[in-house]
């Protein structure tokens, strides 16, 4: 005769085989979900594709990729690589990546430390610093970043002078409505020499930076980190110039006639789509900043500051710190916008990609191909922005936080 222990046993256990007969219907379900879901997507992709197709046909437009190794037959007025008019639309697409890149990379570097500074700022105990800081976040998110952009663009070529009365800095630099004009190095061998010189100081700056921070962690002992960095960074490519003989020259501009010939050029486009950006970028860094600073409990300030830390130690070695865990996420999103937006530049006449790939889809007629090549490259760009940025988010999370 079975006792009341075995049936509870018996019970439970067909309550626990009917809770997992559900768990198993409802994982079905949702599997049967999602291939309904597939088939009704690629149902309307396959639709979509085959109407453009006909469509393209019916117009007599080419179709295919074939057009990028024709002759681009157009000039593009800034470009980091060798370009000219004869070369092949592959080519000239290739140019306008390296200028979207350049300048996202360039608005991302100058963007993080000035939002870094205004989002202090807006905390600091001093009334007017908040104050201006406050009123810059305030103005610069409440207008329009393509207004933003001509404004920057019209002050740059309305209100500076002319070349004949540039702006003079030390007979070097030079700054009119046509651009900044500076020096250019000349010689390929050993400006890439020491170009190499500056980039092994540059890792031997990382790895040094990175085995301090060890080996604080791990003794208590501190390492003189930027004195350290400032010699490496100074002192190899001076141990290039004087022991391996690499000279570097440079070409000073020099006006003639109308305008300045010789030396490098920072367009007006390229200044105020930078200038843009930066200013654009760094008021929305700044918020999360100054969130990231404020979400640290107020009682890791008080104990820094009872250990003898002073307000400038406590900022980089206690609320810096911590706040990366609360900021890098937002901030992956900002350097994306930034990205993004600098496919507004094609308002302002700077030939990035978005502007290069509307001259070819007016010469070819290829549309579907351009914007391909657009939202492919836009898609990547941002794919490893944010990989980057989620292996750094990764190296700072707390074991077992945020996971």
């Amino acid at each position: 005769m079975p006792c009341r222990f075995d049936k509870e046993i018996g019970m439970e256990g067909r309550s626990n085989g009917l809770i997992e007969k559900g768990r198993g219907g409802e994982q079905r379900r949702a599997v049967l979900y999602q291939l309904l879901l597939v088939a009704v997507v690629s149902l309307l992709a396959w639709v979509l594709v085959r109407n453009t197709l006909d469509n393209l046909h019916a117009r007599h437009i080419a179709t295919g990729f074939d057009f990028l190794g024709r002759e681009a037959s157009f000039g593009i007025s800034e470009h980091l690589i060798d370009y000219a008019p004869t070369d092949s639309y592959f080519r000239a697409f290739l140019v306008g990546l390296l200028n979207t890149i350049a300048v996202a990379l360039l608005g991302i570097a100058l963007a993080t430390p000035l939002g870094v500074v205004v989002g202090v700022a807006r905390l600091s105990a001093n009334r007017l610093v908040s104050g201006c800081a406050g009123f810059y976040v305030e103005l610069v998110r409440s207008l329009p970043l393509l207004l933003q952009l001509f404004f920057w663009y019209q002050l740059i070529t309305e209100s500076l002078p002319g070349p004949r009365q540039a702006i003079d800095l030390f007979h070097l630099l030079f700054i009119s409505n046509r651009g900044l004009k500076l020096p250019a190095p000349l010689g390929t061998a050993d400006l890439t020499g020491m170009l190499l010189i500056v980039t092994l100081a540059v890792i031997a700056s990382v790895l040094l930076a990175v085995w301090a921070r060890r080996r604080r962690e791990e003794t208590g002992r501190p390492f003189p980190t930027f004195f350290a960095v400032t010699l490496l960074i100074l002192g190899l490519p001076l141990l290039g110039y004087g022991v391996c003989g690499l000279r570097l020259s440079f070409e000073i501009p020099v006006l003639q006639g109308f305008n300045f010939s010789g030396g490098a050029t920072v367009t007006p486009e390229f200044a105020a789509l930078l200038m843009g950006l930066v200013i654009y970028t760094a008021a929305f860094i700044a918020e999360i900043v100054r969130a990231g600073i404020v979400a640290v409990p107020p009682g890791q300030i008080e104990a820094a500051l009872s250990l003898g830390l002073s307000r400038f130690l406590t900022l980089r070695l206690v609320l810096l710190p911590q706040s990366l865990r609360v900021i890098v996420p937002p901030l992956t999103s900002q350097y994306l916008n930034l990205t993004k937006n600098s496919t507004l530049a094609v308002a302002i006449g700077y030939p990035d990609l978005v502007s290069v790939a509307n001259t070819a889809i007016n010469q070819t007629g290829q549309a579907v191909e351009g914007v391909v090549i657009i939202m492919l490259v836009y898609l990547l760009v941002s794919l490893a922005l944010s990989a980057a940025m989620n292996r750094y988010n990764q190296h700072i999370t707390l074991p077992g936080r945020g996971r």
